[in-house]
């Protein structure tokens, strides 16, 4: 349970390393995109910016509401989970129209880049569906900054849990590359390894820190 004399991390609480891993991330997403020879400008900026406007705002999402409920004052937690999966949903959206318009451009052959997106599909679906069924969304996505119940919860040993405690950051973000190869693209295969790069950048610099706060530990299930 959260410290009753101790406060929550501030809202600039290891975003020092947040912004700075950002930058490096940005600037090799960029090279790599330079080196393709720069396709589909637009498709390939929508689909690097909307995990960005995602993690940051669950980065000021939990902050705020650590600090001063200012979310649960403003839109509520219903709110908070409609904007979060609408962003978490636009990740997958953007990132389809990419591989779609990119399609066929990092030239493997057709059924090998196909096994290749099944492959990976599959355990990112699995986990999907163990936290649906064991874990739940809401959990997740971060009922415990807003509802103490939450913290005591026990830990999920389910499903992809048996194996992970973090399925989602570990296995379901597989679900990316899986995209990016079932359509044979290479500029998605860019915007796949910024995007699972920079969710373990929220990890580190967001959640690990609010999870040592609200639990006495470091890490995260889920």
């Amino acid at each position: 349970m959260a410290p009753e004399n101790e406060p929550p991390p501030g809202l600039m609480a290891g975003q020092a390393l947040h912004f700075a891993a950002l930058a490096a991330l940005l600037a090799l997403t960029a090279a790599g995109w330079g080196w393709l020879g720069r396709p589909a400008p637009v498709a390939f900026g929508t689909a690097v910016a909307m995990p960005i406007a995602h993690q940051l705002f669950v980065w000021l999402a939990w902050r705020t509401e650590l600090g001063s409920k200012a979310v649960s004052r403003t839109i509520g937690f219903g709110g908070y989970m409609a904007l979060f999966f609408l962003l978490f949903g636009g990740r997958f959206v953007t990132l389809l129209w990419l591989a779609w318009i990119d399609r066929g451009s990092l030239g493997l052959p057709s059924a090998l880049a196909a096994t290749a997106g099944v492959l990976l599909a599959m355990p990112g679906v699995y986990t999907m569906h163990s936290v649906a069924r064991y874990f739940g969304f809401a959990r997740a996505a971060g009922a415990d900054h807003f509802d103490e119940r939450y913290r005591t919860m026990p830990l999920v040993r389910r499903g992809v849990f048996r194996y992970t405690s973090n399925g989602m950051y570990a296995v379901a973000f597989l679900l990316f590359w899986a995209i990016a190869l079932g359509f044979n693209s290479s500029a998605a295969l860019v915007v796949a390894a910024f995007s699972h790069a920079y969710i373990w950048v929220h990890y580190y610099a967001t959640e690990r820190p609010d999870m040592a706060w609200l639990y006495g530990r470091p890490g995260h299930e889920g």
